[in-house]
Formats: C-alpha cells, structure tokens, sequence
C-alpha cells in the first residue's frame, strides 16, 4: 500500500509546478474579491491536484501496469482514495495557512478570520466532489476522463457563487451548529465510503 502511495507521489512530482500555478491563480482570483477565499482556493486547489492525478495515470497507463502487479484491485482502488485524501488535506491545509499569513500582513483586505470548523467544512466539500467523482473516474476512464473534467470545472465555476451564499445563509442562521456539523460529517464519510466500495465493484469488473 505505501509503494503504491509514493507511486503516485513519484507520478506528480514532474507535474508540482502545475499544483502551484493552480494555487496562485486560485489566490489572485478568490483572496481580493470573496469572503470566502480560503474555500475556493482550498477546495479548486485540493480537487484540481486530484484531477492532474487521474489524468496522469491515464496518460502513463498506470492501471495497465499495476494490475500486472502482485496487489490486488482492491489495494490500487485504495491507495488512490487515501492519495485524495493527502491532496485535499494539501490544499486546503495549504489554503488556511496563506489566509492566516494575509490576515497577518495585509489586514485591510478584511478577510475573515477562519477556525477550525472552516477547515472541516472545506474538507468536507472536497470528500463530496471526491465521492462523486472517482466512481465516474473508473467508470469511464480513458474514454470519458476529459469529459468528465471537464463538466467538473464548469460545474464548480458555476456552483461558486451559490455555494458562497448557502454558507454564508446558513453561518447567519446558525445552522453551523456541532449536531449538525456533526450530522453532515458522518453523512460525508458514509458517501465517501460508499463511493469507495463502488469503484472498488468498478475497478474489478473494468477489463485491463
């Protein structure tokens, strides 16, 4: 399981200065026009270096090599899960600190001042997109990866502004609360386990 974890830090370390031009653009763009920076560029970070992952694997014909392997399906389905899991704590981990440094430095931006709970959320949202997205991954593949990319960056270009405002309604109505924070973490991690067990099913029916 730890070989086939480097395996996919190995496959992105040409690729690092992509993740970095994702964050600085992220942060040009969200940091001086939205309250809610530290999510964007937290979560298009975190899901960006996800999607550069794939489509490197589909570009080096890493299933192809892998299932001739001695691991099972099981172990590569996996490893890719808990790759996403290192690129959202990244991004979003990576997010929050570049927004405390600006609260610290440049203060009249008034951003907010973001806590834990906005590091839970975003992780959660990130989980979410990961959820939905990796089945239809291995679903389609190569056949289907750019497509499916694709309608996932109009989708969260056009949902940022909605999002935006859903957060910030329910932080005004006090929905923010611990039982339903609670609530919605433990629905997030039993969709991302379904989503786990569904593309292992996936995964193992795919002829290679």
């Amino acid at each position: 399981m730890l070989n086939l974890l480097r395996k996919d830090v190995i496959a992105l370390k040409s690729s690092l200065w992509i993740i970095a031009l994702y964050l600085i653009v992220f942060c040009w763009a969200f940091i001086p026009k939205s309250e809610m920076s530290m999510y964007f560029v937290g979560i298009y970070t975190a899901f960006g270096s996800t999607m550069l992952a794939t489509m490197i694997d589909i570009k080096n014909h890493n299933h192809n090599f892998l299932v001739t392997l001695p691991v099972s399906r099981k172990q590569i389905v996996q490893a890719k899960y808990l790759s996403t899991i290192l690129y959202a704590l990244f991004g979003v981990l990576t997010s929050y600190g570049i927004h405390k440094l600006i609260n610290l430095n440049y203060p009249e931006l008034n951003k907010p001042h973001y806590s834990l709970l906005d590091i839970i959320i975003s992780m959660g949202m990130v989980l979410v997109l990961i959820s939905i997205y990796m089945p239809l991954f291995y679903a389609l593949s190569k056949k289907g990866a750019g497509i499916i990319n694709t309608i996932f960056l109009v989708s969260l270009i056009v949902l940022a502004q909605p999002a935006a405002f859903l957060l910030h309604v329910a932080s005004d109505k006090g929905l923010t609360t611990a039982p339903v924070i609670t609530g919605a973490s433990v629905g997030i991690i039993v969709l991302f386990l379904m989503s786990y067990l569904v593309t292992i099913r996936l995964f193992e029916r795919k002829d290679l």
